[in-house]
């Protein structure tokens, strides 16, 4: 019997059919106190070492210091003219656009600092917006980290520059209205007006906004909003458009493709050299004018190859107009007549809004960003010498930097139009 009982006990565990384990689901874990605390705890190093670097740049600058010296001096010039009622229509430095006149102003109207303590207070608040904002962008389902750890970690690599030029503050226009185009297109579109009306770029953020309702919506409110700010502005301030006549007076910047082209010309023995002009060091002298006019060429092909791709764009991914905001950005950066080292703040800005979307196309592009930002720093102010005298060392390091760009640009743009088919 005991058997038989063994036997009957055997057959039935091998006729039973397996049994299925419960389907595992992933599970989100929340993170420890270190983790959480890692991201603004590296936001105050790194703003406290690139403060540090600021408040010593006189007494030990790196390279040709003088970061600050466009706060104190240039900036402030426009703070007491602006607070008069006009824009500083006789001075050629100034080529920037109305918008521009609140944001200068603002520094000056904090009581008990000086504007140049104002001007930094709230370009570091800004900062810290802009990382709260990506930091918990990247926190919602389906969303990814790596965009804040990107602007944080990305920025320092500019040394001091952003916190002595206003480019943070366009950067957060253009941040915040990729960030809000698809739940309220209004409010995005009535940002990127803002941001366009400051410095004219974050007009691009509309580029990739879907097809529909979203765009329409976007761009009424974006143009009703321009027009009814430039009005406000042109009531309160005298010359609001004076800078149109300063902007297309610039010539090619040493730091610009075009400028790379003609320091390596300069060491094959062309004769011509660089001049400070308009704000920047740029190159005068025989054929200039060619190369300049080649890239006023190569920003109407990069235009038209957006046009192209908006007009054949077929899928749209929720990353779409973040990817497309960087790709435009870059191409108009790249064929561009300046390259200052603060444009690099506005392409950290939108690699990082691409890195909050797990749907992005463009992870190596942001690398490229990033290894550009580092360069960029050593070509100023670090090496800015060899750079002005066109030494080997100056001429390769531009080449570098601005390979980079070249190369993230061409990338950029292949796995936009790639991205976007059917």
């Amino acid at each position: 019997m005991r058997v038989f009982d063994r036997t009957l006990a055997q057959v039935t565990l091998e006729t039973q059919p397996p049994t299925t384990s419960a389907p595992v689901h992933a599970t989100w874990v929340r993170p420890g106190p270190l983790a959480r605390a890692a991201l603004p705890l590296t936001w105050l190093a790194t703003r406290a070492a690139m403060l540090v670097l600021l408040v010593t740049d006189e007494r030990a600058p790196l390279g040709v210091g003088g970061i600050a010296h466009e706060v104190h001096t240039l900036y402030a010039r426009w703070y007491a003219t602006l607070a008069d009622g006009a824009f500083p229509a006789g001075d050629a430095m100034w080529q920037y656009p109305p918008g521009a006149g609140p944001v200068l102003l603002a520094p000056g109207l904090i009581p008990g600092l000086t504007y140049f303590q104002g001007f930094v207070a709230l370009t570091l608040a800004t900062d810290a917006l802009v990382t709260l904002v990506l930091a918990r962008t990247g926190a919602r389902p389906r969303r990814s980290a790596g965009g804040a750890w990107l602007w944080v970690a990305g920025l320092p690599l500019l040394l001091h520059i952003p916190l002595a030029r206003y480019d943070i503050e366009v950067t957060a226009l253009a941040v915040f209205a990729l960030l809000l185009m698809g739940r309220f297109p209004r409010a995005g579109g009535v940002l990127a007006a803002c941001g366009a009306l400051v410095k004219v770029w974050p007009a691009l953020t509309l580029l990739g906004t879907p097809r529909g309702r979203t765009s329409r919506e976007a761009w009424t409110a974006a143009l009703t909003s321009a027009v009814a700010i430039l009005l406000a502005l042109a009531v309160a301030f005298r010359s609001p458009f004076s800078f149109l006549r300063h902007q297309g007076e610039r010539g090619v910047q040493i730091e610009s493709l075009g400028g790379t082209v003609l320091s390596f010309a300069r060491r094959a023995g062309w004769s011509g050299h660089i001049r400070y002009q308009f704000g920047a060091m740029e190159y005068v002298g025989p054929h200039v004018g060619a190369v300049a006019a080649a890239s006023l060429v190569l920003t109407a092909v990069a235009a038209a190859l957006l046009m192209l791709w908006r007009l054949r764009a077929v899928s749209w991914s929720p990353a779409t107009p973040f990817d497309a905001a960087l790709c435009a950005v870059l191409l108009f950066t790249v064929t561009s007549r300046v390259i200052s080292p603060q444009y690099l703040i506005w392409l950290l800005g939108l690699a990082a809004v691409c890195l909050t979307s797990r749907h992005t196309t463009q992870r190596l592009v942001a690398v490229l960003v990033v290894a550009a930002a580092g360069l960029s720093a050593l070509a100023y102010p670090v090496l800015y010498r060899d750079v002005e005298a066109a030494t080997w060392t100056g001429s390769l390091l531009m080449l570098a930097r601005n390979g980079l760009l070249l190369g993230a640009a061409v990338l950029s743009f292949r796995s936009l139009w790639k991205g976007s088919e059917a």
